[in-house]
């Protein structure tokens, strides 16, 4: 879809200056989540060592959902995000209901992420009230996101360059530590042969086994976000293919190494399952300095994936009023090219999830709740890119004969990897903390059912981008 004349008055536009090292740090961010920082532990307590298996299978069909992604933006330039070619390989309808539901998504993860701040804070001031510090938190990002979009790429690039540097020194003691066979405070040794015990697979059979899927998805949530920022990188066909090929050693190296190394150092049985691993593993390896400053790098992970979130939400509403299909006002750009109203309303939002603090003071309860909704809606997106991918098959086979870009396995592996979502979103069933994000969503499809409805009832539905020939 070519943008409305009126999207900005003085003919501004959203600028491609995101250069290669902000998108490969940015889609490096988004793999390095709040989940793992501080999901990771109740997921080893329910499934133990097999959540290495867990992330590991996760990763492997996420990585043909990003190709199946890639390969989408990168047949037409003219897609902006995958609400895009959602809209212009299966309807219009399907552009409102990925693009709404994917600024909800965000949205949820941001508040996840404030109140993941607030309690990390409340690690060195126990007494602090959680909403203070998640608070500033937003006001901070919103004045960031209000610059420019280089200083979003800017701000994003070393927050990545923090979690990196976290995940391989924890690594790195963790390796020293099984070394020298340290003993903690707890008396466990730090042994490899934690990995390998038999007991440690799957210490509540396999309902902690799939458990841990409902979990571990939420980690994952943010992969996907380099497609929002296809309009605004620089150079989209060098760009996007290389952090898509990087997503399986970033799972291995982030994901399974380091919480391999948790295990053996503190063994599955000894993590805390309401608290941070990593925080933990230096306390019980008798570094308590050490932890506090851990501690730090993962309230910087927070604020980190809490500020791709603003930055997500703005430009998904921005799209969404391009389209038509939110109030014209959210396609207002500032002089600095930034989508100021989506921007402020989507961070006003967020400033009212921060409230539940109020109402669960208990930083873990929140969390499971936000991170269950965001997961349930990460896979409504991950499920509709692939579905696109299936139309453009369809459509336009000439296109992928061509493309340099491609999702391996095809048609077959596009069909596989919806099977596994599905399998996933049913996990979210079997317990009741996940399950009451279930209970939501029909209701959260039926307000867009209704929405959507009312704006083709004026003739405001408009047909979403068709593809350039």
């Amino acid at each position: 879809m070519q943008p409305d004349s009126s999207a900005a008055p003085s003919g501004r536009h959203l600028q491609r200056t995101l250069s290669n090292r902000h998108i490969q740090l940015i889609a490096l961010g988004g793999a390095i989540g709040t989940g793992l920082f501080m999901g990771s532990g109740k997921v080893i307590a329910l499934s133990g060592t097999s959540i290495l298996l867990v992330y590991m299978i996760i990763g492997f069909f996420l990585f043909f959902v990003m190709r199946a992604m890639g390969e989408l933006l990168l047949s037409d330039l003219n897609f902006k995000s995958f609400a895009d070619f959602a809209g212009a390989y299966i309807g219009p309808r399907a552009a409102f209901f990925l693009g709404w539901s994917y600024w909800l998504s965000w949205s949820v993860a941001v508040v996840g992420d404030a109140v993941v701040v607030g309690g990390f804070f409340q690690y060195w001031f126990p007494g602090a009230p959680a909403w203070a510090p998640a608070l500033a938190m937003l006001v901070t990002l919103f004045t960031l996101n209000v610059l420019t979009v280089k200083a979003f790429g800017e701000v994003e690039f070393w927050f990545a360059i923090i979690k990196i540097i976290a995940v391989l020194a924890l690594i790195a003691v963790s390796l020293v530590l099984i070394a020298t066979a340290f003993v903690s405070p707890t008396g466990v040794t730090a042994s490899l042969s934690h990995l390998v015990q038999p007991e440690a697979a799957f210490p509540h059979g396999l309902s902690g086994f799939f458990a841990g899927f409902q979990i571990a998805i939420f980690s994952f949530a943010g992969t996907e976000l380099i497609g929002t920022t296809a309009a605004e990188t620089r150079d989209p066909r060098r760009s996007l293919p290389k952090a898509i090929n990087a997503i399986p050693l970033r799972i291995i190296l982030f994901y399974v190494v380091a919480l391999a190394c948790i295990i053996a150092v503190t063994s599955w049985a000894k993590v805390a399952p309401n608290r941070s691993p990593f925080v933990e593993l230096f306390l019980l390896a008798g570094f308590p300095a050490a932890a506090g400053i851990v501690n730090f790098v993962v309230l910087t992970s927070a604020a980190s994936s809490a500020n791709s979130g603003v930055f997500s939400t703005s430009r998904m509403l921005f799209g969404l009023a391009e389209r038509s299909q939110a109030p014209g006002v959210f396609r207002r750009l500032s002089g600095n090219s930034v989508p100021l109203a989506s921007l402020g309303f989507s961070c006003l939002l967020m400033l009212l999830g921060v409230l539940l603090l109020f109402i669960f003071p208990e930083v873990m309860t929140v969390f499971t709740l936000v991170s269950s909704l965001s997961a349930v809606l990460v896979i409504y997106t991950w499920s509709t890119i692939l579905v696109a991918y299936l139309g453009y098959r369809r459509r336009h086979p000439e296109r992928h004969a061509r493309a340099s870009f491609r999702l391996p396995g095809g048609v077959p592996m596009a069909w596989l990897s919806l099977a596994f979502l599905l399998f996933v979103l049913v996990l979210l069933a079997l317990q009741p903390d996940t399950r009451m994000a279930l209970y939501a969503m029909p209701l959260w499809f039926a307000g867009l059912a209704i929405a959507y409805r009312r704006l083709a009832g004026r003739g405001q539905g408009l047909p979403a981008a068709q593809s350039t020939p």
